[in-house]
């Protein structure tokens, strides 16, 4: 089996960590991929742009969050047949999710290319980069198939444990964004649009080189062209699966966007200012988020091999780990904002904003070290309806009214409007920790 693991057997930290740090830096690079083009952007074109591509991008999230979020229903799945010893179901899964998400792609790249427009003024971008921020969408929308084969290929080999040819995958994603963002942007002058050919760009390149790498890996299974086919019943259960995770992150990016559109109705500083910030918190979160994706695959294969007690150990051991880093981002964050947000703005105000706005999030750092390896412990047990619910009460109950709140009564203040996040994660931590007692306690009785 080559370069996946078992994670049923033997030790848990040092598993949990090496398979960790290959999504650690798959995330990093995916985060830097994302950066690029603001911080190119910020450097060679204006503050309209640098709107256009916070606002646009945060679109774009929006819709990639709910491929990343169907495409987990595969990583649970094929994990759960590892563990089961049936890797012959864990191949169905993977032909299966093909075709699901070929047609996704196809249903998508439709709904997003002819409403970019109407989607940007739903967004209330500033009028002065309204039209650049369409074009964003659109033409990151153009390259649809790109980036639903892109996460696919990701949450596949997650799976079978396999955590580095996802970071092969977004290294060569990152590197021809950044070349291509040069060319585009500081080259021809092009500005938002060019950050978006960019964009798709890297991510047909990394998606055509992949495959022929993958080509000539060993999986731990039989895989033939005829396997790809829509296996009703497999599919029935990817959806199952995924599609809670899927609406969860769908309804959580949408609680963004309206603090984004909050924010953007306070003109075009405020708007480029939380669009840098956004941009940071990709980088403050890393940790955290490396685990939450890790601990889905490593729970996934322990309860198919029904061993709970590994699962519940390596939540622990998460949240220990994930909190260390999580106390020294805050202090980054908090103290230091204004030197994080210069790396993407040369703007004093949208310095100015994108450090207030940091001040909450460091506060959130602490937090989501324990949030997002809960969310990955459920979302690896199956429990993907109750991963669901939590994120959107913390999203619909707590988030929106509070920044909405925030933004009449604080004098529109970014640090204040910015405490929505961690507010509601606090929340959902409650419900976290809530749900897993229950459910042990359920478990312990059944025995």
């Amino acid at each position: 089996m080559e370069n996946t693991q078992q994670f049923t057997e033997g030790k848990i930290l040092s598993p949990l960590i090496r398979f960790a740090f290959p999504v650690l830096f798959a995330l990093l690079l995916q985060a830097m991929y994302g950066g690029v083009d603001l911080l190119v952007v910020g450097q060679f074109a204006e503050a309209a742009d640098v709107s256009a591509v916070s606002t646009g991008s945060q679109v774009m999230h929006t819709v990639t969050v709910v491929i990343t979020g169907l495409a987990m229903g595969i990583t649970i799945l094929i994990g759960q047949k590892i563990g089961e010893k049936k890797p012959q179901e864990a191949g169905e899964a993977i032909g299966s999710g093909i075709c699901l998400f070929g047609i996704l792609a196809l249903v998508l790249t439709a709904l997003m290319v002819f409403g970019a427009r109407p989607i940007s003024e739903l967004m209330q971008a500033p009028a002065e980069a309204l039209n650049q921020t369409a074009d964003y969408v659109r033409i990151c929308s153009a390259g649809m198939i790109f980036i639903v084969a892109y996460n696919l290929l990701g949450s596949i080999f997650r799976g079978i444990g396999d955590s580095k040819m996802p970071l092969i995958t977004v290294s060569i994603a990152c590197v021809f964004n950044i070349a291509g963002d040069l060319l585009f942007v500081a080259g021809f002058g092009l500005g938002a649009a060019g950050a978006a050919l960019a964009t798709v760009m890297a991510q047909a390149i990394s998606v055509v080189l992949s495959f022929a790498i993958i080509r000539k890996k060993t999986l731990p299974f039989n895989f033939h062209r005829q396997d790809v086919r829509l296996n009703g019943r497999v599919a029935g259960r990817i959806l199952i699966l995924g599609t809670p995770i899927a609406l969860q992150d769908l309804l959580v990016s949408i609680s963004f966007l309206v603090i984004m559109a909050i924010v953007n109705s306070m003109g075009v500083i405020a708007s480029a200012g939380v669009g840098v910030a956004e941009k940071l918190c990709a980088f403050i979160m890393l940790v955290p988020s490396a685990y939450m994706q890790s601990m889905s695959a490593f729970v996934a294969q322990n309860i198919g091999a029904g061993k709970k007690e590994r699962a519940v150990k390596a939540l622990f051991y998460g949240i220990g780990t994930s909190l260390i880093a999580g106390m020294v981002m805050a202090y980054v964050s908090f103290f230091h904002g204004n030197l994080l947000a210069g790396i993407f703005a040369r703007e004093g105000d949208v310095i100015a904003a994108a450090a207030d706005y940091l001040k909450a999030y460091a506060v959130d750092c602490i937090l989501t070290s324990f949030l997002f390896c809960f969310i990955g412990y459920f979302n690896g047990c199956g429990k993907t309806i109750f991963v669901m619910v939590q994120g959107i009460v913390g999203a619909f109950l707590v988030r929106i009214p509070v920044a909405y709140l925030m933004s009449r009564m604080a004098g529109g203040r970014l640090f204040f409007i910015g405490l929505s996040t961690p507010a509601s994660t606090v929340v959902q931590i409650v419900l976290c920790v809530g749900y897993f007692f229950y459910v042990v306690h359920g478990e312990k009785r059944n025995l």
